[in-house]
């Protein structure tokens, strides 16, 4: 299937009144690490470059792909491409999940949110230009008509990347809420939102993903009676299990109108958010 055929879905979504996901072909490319910049004191943003990202799939806010390490051995093992569809094989290749934050042409950008210890962050911060890495998917894509009366977006650190990409997104006519958890005052970032879109940055108190922050400042949320929202929420697992149900009971956002994805999970390596 070539690409008029995915932008003829995603075109069909766009003028329809819900989400919903449409899957792309999982690619897997090789590219370049050719630039290395903080983005705040929470987020470091890489770029990558190579002939292989020229057919890359790439066209709404909501797009993950992994990025695939060595294992312990220094050894790299990658999936097969079978169809349109990779095979990751057992034991399965190390490979972690960001979110694409900027594509075209040849180049890439993906922020990671810096935490010490862990595989990707670590590497991003220790990784010199001219390093080679192999980047698989986007799987897909949660694409969203741009025709609500409202748009929600939460979630932490983790989620401020396809926050930011969302506010990009959207119309300049857009109205709604974004609402960003972060640790200290230096990882808020310069954000492009619609005029009709309060910003607003809740400073969390205490360790990381273990309070009631983000889900305090997202109740605090009231729909206009009568008006359509749709709900976009990421972040830490277990804090965002609280508000699955008031986007259901209390905002109103049925599960067409609405996206809780559990980017993380306090103690879990490499969590699934399908689990």
């Amino acid at each position: 299937m070539d690409r008029s055929a995915y932008a003829e879905r995603i075109a069909e979504v766009l003028a329809g009144q819900h989400g919903a996901k449409v899957g792309y072909p999982i690619g897997l490319c090789e590219a370049e690490v050719v630039g290395s910049v903080p983005v705040g004191s929470g987020l470091l943003r890489l770029t990558f470059r190579g002939p292989d990202l020229e057919g890359f799939h790439s066209y709404v806010p909501d797009e993950h792909v992994r990025l695939i390490f060595p294992d312990d051995n220094g050894d790299l093992h990658l999936p097969e491409r079978v169809g349109l569809s990779l095979e990751w094989g057992a034991p399965r290749p190390i490979s972690r999940e960001y979110t694409v934050r900027r594509h075209e042409g040849d180049e890439l950008d993906i922020d990671f949110a810096i935490h010490p210890g862990g595989l990707a962050s670590d590497w991003a911060l220790a990784v010199q230009p001219g390093t080679r890495v192999h980047i698989a998917g986007p799987p897909g894509g949660v694409v969203v008509p741009k025709t609500y009366d409202k748009y929600l977006l939460a979630g932490d650190i983790t989620a401020l990347p396809a926050i930011a990409r969302w506010l990009e997104w959207l119309p300049r006519t857009a109205s709604g809420w974004a609402i960003i958890e972060i640790g200290v005052a230096g990882e808020r970032i310069e954000l492009d939102p619609p005029a009709g879109v309060q910003v607003r940055w809740v400073l969390r108190d205490g360790a990381p993903g273990t309070g009631d922050a983000l889900e305090q400042a997202v109740r605090e949320v009231k729909a206009p009676e009568g008006e359509r929202v749709y709900a976009w929420i990421a972040g830490e697992a277990g804090c965002l299990r609280p508000l699955r149900r008031w986007v259901r009971t209390e905002l109103g956002a049925g599960a067409k109108d609405s996206l809780v994805a559990g980017y993380w999970k306090r103690g879990v390596a490499d969590y699934d958010r399908d689990e």
